[in-house]
């Protein structure tokens, strides 16, 4: 049986402890955070008994259900309900109706995702398109590391251009050239620094970009 968390506490609720939600859990152990891990498969549930705050087997699909696990206790659940679209969508709507406040939840696609977001998910992720994406923009070699925001907003690890070689950001100016902000530059076996107008590049350097998602591949492709 799972101990109560206060509402708005630290305590997440992690449901389906497959390859995603056993991720998200093992992560937000590994933050310091209490977990309910709850999956309908025994052994699963075995494997995480020793490495999540409580592991439960249950059948999700049922308020009454989860209410009977204290669940209603907890202010975040994820669903990572794998390719059940029935009961992923029925454990959302079981969660809403317990009135959790933070739901996020797991979707296969785009329908899939709208149908989550109407019956009571605020937040919906598509990590096999996200993946997807980032190893695309990885592949190419252009960048070190990449992460998309829903807004169009995008963040970027990227090798220094030549034009900016041997000049402070002051002088080589490139958020009025490029449309993008240098948020800091990592030197090799140096501490990452925030970045400052001057803040001279070297050979070598890797700069940390912000910008429209557009604007930054852009950037990213004359590197």
């Amino acid at each position: 049986m799972a101990r109560n968390t206060p509402p708005g506490g630290d305590g997440v609720v992690v449901i389906g402890l497959g390859r995603f939600g056993g991720a998200v859990a093992e992560s937000l152990v590994r933050l310091g955070h209490d977990v309910l891990g709850i999956d309908e498969n025994a052994e699963l549930v075995q494997s995480w008994a020793d490495r999540l705050t409580h592991v439960v087997q249950a059948d999700t699909t049922n308020s009454e259900t989860l209410r009977r696990l204290g669940v209603q206790d907890f202010a975040r659940a994820v669903v990572g309900i794998g390719t059940d679209i029935e009961a992923s969508v029925l454990t959302v709507l079981a969660l809403s109706e317990l009135g959790i406040a933070d739901i996020w939840a797991k979707a296969l696609g785009p329908k899939h995702g709208r149908i989550l977001e109407r019956t009571g998910a605020h937040h919906v992720v598509y990590p096999e398109a996200a993946m997807g994406e980032r190893v695309a923009h990885l592949v190419t070699g252009k960048m070190i590391d990449f992460i998309e925001f829903d807004d169009g907003f995008a963040i970027v690890k990227t090798r220094a251009p030549r034009e900016a070689i041997g000049r402070t950001l002051g002088e080589c100016a490139l958020r009025s050239k490029y449309g993008v902000t240098v948020v800091g530059v990592k030197r090799p076996k140096a501490d990452f620094t925030y970045a400052k107008p001057e803040t001279r590049i070297e050979q070598g350097d890797l700069l940390i970009v912000s910008g429209p998602t557009r604007l930054v591949e852009a950037f990213a492709a004359i590197t």
